[in-house]
């Protein structure tokens, strides 16, 4: 009898902790969000591999998951493209998998933002690793990861207290993120990265947007600028030009030779990050140059009146009403150029 009062006694606490919880971090803000983890991301990787020659597969950094929108691309188009972009990381290690690990011969199309993918070709360095471990993840995950995964997506979608992020951010609310919460005095004398919050949505198929708050709260958009600043002017190996260019052509040709459809986009950035980019990564000599080496179609945001003046609220990515547009023009090109060939039923 006590046995069973304990277990009610018990279970009614820990309803009472966990509803308390839950409204708790709904009245800070928080809303119930899925996380763009590496399981996530295996779903839409593994669509690739019954994928057609009329299908669109897009991969690149965050850019691309920004300022493509899937559901514009696929009005215009008649095609909905599989979103395999990864944010801050280098396309290249998802451009191998494809190539060397499924016989696609659609179109990929690959979103060039010259800091990540001209970075490295190093197997540890952040913008290579980030990448290879969805990649590995894919390939290596267990039908128990897959269970685990489905299970999850009502949760994520429905409990604030159940949406956190693979990626460390400052908005988390597991332990782990709690514990980073807690600003201990400097030991190290290293520069302390700034505080970072996430500023997207993401849907069950990887279609993300830019949050409205991003988009018209200057003073939270100055708070992710201030990470990019961080960023930006810290020390870093010089990027490897050379090595990137000629890792991505040797894919390039192979995927080409096979008749995949290969077209390389350019989105908008402005500010420092636009500054910076111009100076260090000038069009000319590596953008232009990439699509030389390669031979791909190529589509630059500055070639296209209605896109070159794009602002980006912090920086790097578009409001959702401005990606909207970028990817309608951006489609209306290739459909123009027959880069893209519309579905006939």
């Amino acid at each position: 009898m006590q046995l069973k009062t304990s277990f009610l006694v018990a279970l009614v606490l820990s309803a009472i902790g966990l509803v308390s919880w839950e409204l708790y971090w709904r009245s800070q803000g928080y809303e119930p969000t899925l996380d763009d983890n590496k399981h996530l991301w295996a779903v839409e990787r593994d669509k690739v591999n019954s994928l057609t020659e009329n299908d669109v597969v897009l991969t690149g950094s965050s850019r691309v998951l920004f300022d493509i929108q899937l559901d514009e691309f696929e009005k215009v188009t008649g095609i909905r493209p599989i979103q395999l972009a990864s944010a801050g990381s280098s396309p290249l290690p998802i451009f191998h998998d494809i190539v060397e690990n499924t016989d696609f011969n659609g179109t990929v199309i690959v979103g060039v933002t010259p800091p990540l993918f001209f970075s490295t070709t190093f197997p540890q360095a952040g913008p290579w690793r980030r990448p290879q471990l969805r990649v590995d993840h894919y390939h290596k995950r267990t039908y128990a990861n897959r269970v685990n995964h489905w299970l999850s997506i009502p949760l994520q979608e429905n409990l604030v207290m159940m949406s956190g992020h693979e990626e460390e951010a400052d908005e988390n609310i597991d332990l782990k993120g709690l514990l980073r919460r807690i600003k201990l005095a400097e030991r190290t004398g290293k520069p302390q990265y700034p505080p970072f919050f996430e500023f997207g949505t993401i849907d069950s198929d990887r279609n993300t947007r830019m949050t409205e708050r991003t988009a018209t709260d200057t003073a939270f958009a100055n708070v992710i600028t201030n990470a990019w600043k961080f960023i930006i002017t810290s020390d870093g190996p010089p990027p490897d030009v050379e090595g990137t260019t000629k890792f991505f052509a040797a894919d390039a040709k192979k995927f080409m030779e096979r008749g995949g459809n290969l077209i390389l986009v350019r989105p908008p950035s402005s500010g420092m990050f636009k500054g910076g980019e111009s100076k260090f990564f000038p069009r000319d000599k590596l953008y232009d140059e990439l699509v030389k080496i390669t031979g791909a179609k190529s589509y630059h945001y500055e070639d296209y009146d209605e896109l070159k003046d794009m602002v980006c609220p912090e920086w790097s990515h578009l409001s959702a009403e401005d990606a909207d547009i970028y990817t309608r023009v951006l489609a209306q090109e290739m459909i123009k150029d027959n880069a893209l060939t519309k579905p006939t039923n």
